[in-house]
């Protein structure tokens, strides 16, 4: 086998960018929503990916709703129309936003490329760096705010202004919190895309 195709079998494809960020984002909604105590410990199943053992959600609603979501999205992250992906937590009594988890899009290398686009970065090492993401999502709950009252969550993807919506896709309106205060967390990159967790919480203090 020569160098080159050996090269290009341990590329990653946008797509395959894609599939990362969206893998990712499964596996930290998750965790956020089991961390958050937006659903009772008991719905929720250990898995393992990034080296970690993590708490994914075991109600059929909401690996229906994070699938159809992230499917999506895996295709408007190919078409580079994606600046950000929020996960906004909200009060269900008042509508008040209580917490919003922003995942920042940026996209990297040569986009000229189009869909031919590749990335040599070594799949570990970008998954050593979700890992790093991950373990500062488990042990935000050390610092962010007590929900103290009945939580439900809504994901937001904002896009470029030019796109045509699917017709169970909405506008949505800014969540905006008050008193606010936000955590920057790790990036990571696949050199195709860079993903920045941003975690903004009501700061009543």
């Amino acid at each position: 086998m020569t160098a080159i195709e050996q090269k290009n079998k341990s590329a990653i494809t946008l797509r395959g960018s894609s599939e990362i960020i969206c893998e990712y984002l499964d596996y930290g909604i998750n965790s956020i929503l089991y961390q958050r105590g937006l659903y009772p410990p008991e719905t929720f199943k250990t898995a393992e990916n990034y080296g970690l053992t993590i708490l994914m959600s075991q109600d059929n609603k909401i690996q229906e709703f994070l699938s159809t979501t992230l499917n999506q999205l895996k295709e408007w992250l190919v078409q580079r129309i994606v600046n950000k992906v929020a996960l906004v937590i909200t009060n269900v009594k008042t509508l008040e936003v209580m917490e919003r988890w922003d995942f920042n899009v940026q996209y990297e290398g040569n986009i000229n490329q189009g869909n031919d686009q590749v990335s040599d970065k070594p799949l570990k090492q970008i998954r050593n760096e979700i890992r790093d993401v991950m373990k500062q999502i488990a042990s935000s709950v050390a610092y962010l705010p007590l929900l103290d009252c009945l939580c439900s969550f809504d994901i937001q993807i904002y896009t470029k202004s030019d796109v045509v919506l699917p017709n169970e896709w909405a506008d949505a309106e800014p969540a905006n919190i008050k008193n606010a205060q936000s955590v920057k967390m790790r990036s990571f990159s696949t050199n195709i895309h860079k993903m920045e967790t941003v975690v903004t919480y009501k700061n009543d203090d």
